[in-house]
């Protein structure tokens, strides 16, 4: 088999701020495998809090045998993005080996459309707030949160979209003191979830502390080895491929977590519809589905996935799988 490694720059529609940083471009690495005339791919955003670059991650997946194997990648590389652009690639390639669809392959369901959440960025509560007027619209907005004073942000999302669902992103931001004082606002303003509030390092404090809407697992949570850290302090995870390295850890993950009494959420981060493409089998009757990079660029690749009201929808077999 052939393994290639690209470098693509995606440009965003705008510049997207969370408490980290802000961007203006999604760079993502594409990996195509090779085996005769077919060819599989799949992409990962490398993410520089879990100590990954665009140069460490093709690094890993350049020093690969040319006959690795799903099976074997496991034992072969770490969960992150470097599996899952492989893994990924791996299913398309098997996919069109045999003429059918991954998710047949993979013993699942036809998959359908999902409600996918739409990311406000991180800004001054009057931009958020018309950013939020601008979404209105959309059935379910995430907003990006993350600082000390995120009160006047959340009141002003609320105020611009009187009528959408909201979920949280704190991105780690926050301290147990200020959750605590944010927390009995959350019901009231109509929070659905909250999305690790705490730094990783820090959740135990989640243990005991009032929870009056689900809190999610994001940083907490990579793979099925992260489920025994998350008892007491969490009621959700959120599965997103490039944390899990690929999908095949994904699907199981997801069947872990539910068997164990946790909600899921499938996340991702800002790439194109071929990154998204396969965590949609995982988002298949999940509690919140997010999977809006494509909406967040400027341009995307071609045979996008298709966005409506219905939500997002399962890939073509001409995109992936």
């Amino acid at each position: 088999m052939r393994i290639e490694v690209s470098r693509d720059i995606f440009p965003l529609a705008q510049v997207f701020t969370i408490s980290r940083g802000s961007r203006s471009e999604a760079q993502v690495l594409t990996v195509r495998i090779g085996e005769g005339d077919l060819t599989g791919w799949g992409e990962c955003v490398p993410y520089a809090r879990y100590d990954e670059t665009l140069d460490t991650v093709a690094a890993q997946i350049e020093a690969l045998p040319g006959d690795v194997t799903r099976a074997a990648l496991y034992d072969l590389l770490p969960a992150g993005a470097a599996r899952n652009a492989v893994d990924c690639a791996l299913w398309d390639l098997e996919a069109k080996r045999a003429g059918r669809r991954v998710w047949e392959l993979a013993g699942l369901p036809e998959p359908g459309p999902e409600i996918t959440a739409y990311t406000l960025s991180l800004d001054s509560p009057e931009k958020m707030q018309a950013q939020a007027a601008r979404n209105a619209h959309r059935p379910l907005l995430k907003i990006k949160l993350g600082t000390p004073d995120d009160m006047p942000r959340l009141e002003a999302v609320r105020a611009g979209a009187p009528a959408s669902r909201i979920i949280i992103d704190a991105n780690e931001g926050w301290s147990a003191e200020v959750y605590a004082d944010l927390a009995p606002h959350l019901l009231r303003l109509g929070v659905d979830l909250v999305e690790q509030p705490l730094p990783a390092g820090d959740d135990e404090a989640l243990i005991g502390m009032d929870r009056p809407v689900p809190v999610c697992a994001d940083e907490s949570c990579h793979d099925r080895g992260s489920l025994a850290g998350l008892k007491g302090k969490y009621d959700v995870i959120n599965i997103k491929l490039d944390k899990t390295g690929g999908l095949t850890e994904a699907l199981a993950l997801r069947a872990e977590g539910i068997a164990q009494g946790y909600g899921v959420m499938v996340g991702c981060m800002v790439g194109s519809s071929l990154a998204m493409a396969p965590a949609t089998l995982v988002a298949q009757g999940a509690t919140i589905t997010d999977l809006d990079g494509p909406l967040l660029l400027a341009e995307d690749r071609e045979m996008a996935l298709k966005f409506d009201a219905r939500g997002v929808h399962p890939p073509s077999a001409a995109l992936w799988g």
